[in-house]
């Protein structure tokens, strides 16, 4: 097979494995698109050794992708690069031992303690009484699972770790809990930060792949060096670090092993562990529970696509020839619809739809993006913000999740149409501050509450207390033209009344005195004041329960 290699439109970079990623960073290739040309002396290049920790140059697509394989195939131009190790120069690798599927390479890496109690079996017959839910959970997982054990294997890892997202999020990157933990390994936004995961308007990087998967990885290890036990590890990765470590110290205390079993935790944590150890003895021997496990082959199901321009999701899914959702799925990370490659230089793409976007964007005339970041000098409102940008108010609102009654603060940065003549790409520094900050919007007038009569509209109400129905319509969300029902509650607010000239002060009453009253008087007004004296004295002494409070950063 000969490799042809080409330049393609704004610098396309050769598509890459996705082990490629040090500590979150790629480092960009040339340009180059490859072509394929069959020979009949050079019919098929033999596979790669499956001990060798270069990828192959051509590998099949998971039984999953439902796109066919094209006859060109894609170069691979350097490969893969081992990651910090947990204990330096061991080489997970180095078995010769072949490797059938990834289920196989999953089940031999097992390294931790096995755990076997009443929670185990509980939650695996959970799990066996819901077969198209492990069905379901799994083959959405086989996105994933090529890349997150690669990682797992390259820092010499258990690889029961990565199953840790089944348990986690069912292997969804855009799961979010009640606690705001966010992605396919539900970092808390505080800890995400905390482990360099950007969080900002136009991206979330927990719910990135392969920077979560970092990231959770880079945190697992830290952990494991804390405790010295992964099953430890695990509590601290569920409770936080500070919360394991104090029911450890209690445990000592009292004389009581201090063994993952032995501690008293939450019951989410209690059975966090055990779901885990469930899961892996699915994996181990699926029969065993009547449950069937999707062939997965050993070979990545996507690959890393450079970008050098600002493109819309649309763009790039439409480029690529797949669903919108399925783009998403492996590029969850944008919360706008647009990917701005100063901050997002490469996307996720299976193998054959990599190759289609490559072809296709060689091909491709005129503007990839149709949105473009602003960044407001001064505060202002919505409205005026989008008759600047030529776009109705509603839709600003709606892409930039502005509530109603809000003015945009000086410095918010928002999505607005991108102008022919104004192409260039968002910079850097913008796209990676993007900020949004509101304030109420100083409404006018005095607060009136009324009551709509029958047959009453937006604009019959607007105009018997003399507003605009689009004042009506904002201060209630309403629509404009919308008919209202009788007796609906509604706010207005109304221009305020002139001021009259002030009224005489009117007489003070006369007040008879009884000769009782007034020697009772000064006594009662005496201990009321030592009362209120005291009281004052007792609340200034005690302490404020809310200062005793400790807020938890070890969650995530």
């Amino acid at each position: 097979m000969i490799i042809i290699m080409t330049k393609t439109l704004f610098g396309m970079g050769g598509l890459r494995w996705p082990g490629h990623r040090l500590r979150g960073l790629f480092t960009r290739t040339l340009p180059a698109v490859a072509l394929a040309g069959l020979l009949g002396a050079c019919a098929t290049t033999p596979p790669a050794s499956p001990a060798s920790t270069e990828p192959p140059t051509a590998a099949a697509p998971l039984s999953t992708n439902p796109t066919p394989r094209p006859a060109e195939g894609l170069a691979v131009s350097e490969p893969l690069q081992p990651t910090d190790p947990l204990r330096p120069g061991v080489n997970v690798q180095a078995d010769a031992e072949p490797r059938a599927d990834l289920w196989s390479r999953v089940r031999r890496g097992f390294a931790m303690p096995d755990l076997s109690n009443d929670l185990v079996r509980n939650r695996e017959q959970w799990y066996s009484a819901r077969p198209d839910y492990v069905d379901r959970m799994t083959l959405r997982g086989s996105r994933y699972l090529f890349h997150i054990v690669e990682e797992v294997e390259r820092r010499n890892m258990p690889t029961e770790l990565a199953l840790l997202p089944f348990i986690e999020s069912a292997f969804n990157p855009e799961a979010l809990s009640s606690a705001k933990a966010s992605g396919m390994w539900q970092f808390m936004p505080a800890t995400g930060k905390d482990y360099d995961l950007k969080q900002n308007i136009f991206r979330d990087d927990r719910r990135d792949v392969l920077a979560s998967t970092r990231a959770a990885l880079d945190y697992l290890q830290r952990l494991y060096g804390m405790f010295g036990d992964w099953h430890l590890a695990l509590a601290a990765y569920n409770w936080g670090e500070g919360s394991v470590q104090r029911a450890i110290n209690r445990n000592r205390a009292a004389g009581l092993p201090t063994d993952y079993s032995s501690l008293r935790m939450p019951n989410e944590t209690q059975y966090y562990v055990p779901k885990l150890q469930a899961v892996k003895n699915i994996v181990a021997n699926p029969q065993a529970f009547s449950l069937r496990l999707p062939e997965l082959e050993n070979h990545p199901y996507f690959l890393s696509v450079p970008i050098d321009r600002d493109m819309d999701i649309e763009v790039a899914a439409r480029l690529a020839q797949m669903p919108l959702d399925e783009f998403k799925a492996l590029n969850p990370q944008m919360n706008k619809p647009v990917i701005l490659a100063a901050v997002t230089p490469q996307i996720l793409l299976p193998y054959d739809n990599a190759n289609l976007f490559a072809l296709n964007a060689s091909k491709h005339r005129g503007a990839t993006a149709s949105w473009t970041a602003w960044v407001a000098p001064s505060t202002i409102r919505p409205a005026d913000a989008a008759r600047q940008w030529g776009m109705s108010e509603s839709s600003l609102r709606e892409i930039n999740r502005i509530p109603p009654h809000m003015v945009i603060k000086a410095g918010s940065t928002l999505l607005v149409p991108r102008h022919p003549h104004s192409p260039a790409d968002v910079a850097e520094h913008i796209a990676d501050n993007a900020m949004m900050a509101l304030a109420p919007e100083a409404l006018p007038g005095r607060r009136v509450t009324v009551h709509t009569k029958p047959r009453e509209t937006v604009a019959s109400l607007a105009a018997r207390y003399r507003v605009s129905t689009r004042q009506i319509a904002e201060w209630n969300n309403l629509d404009q033209g919308g008919a209202l029902k009788t007796g609906q509650v509604l706010v207005l607010y109304l221009p305020r009344v002139a001021a009259t000239a002030p009224r005489a002060p009117r007489a003070a009453p006369r007040v008879t005195t009884r000769p009782t009253a007034t020697a009772a008087a000064p006594k009662r007004t005496t201990t009321t004041a030592r009362a209120t004296t005291a009281r004052t004295s007792t609340a200034a002494a005690r302490p404020s329960r809310g200062g005793s409070r400790v807020a938890s950063s070890n969650s995530r």
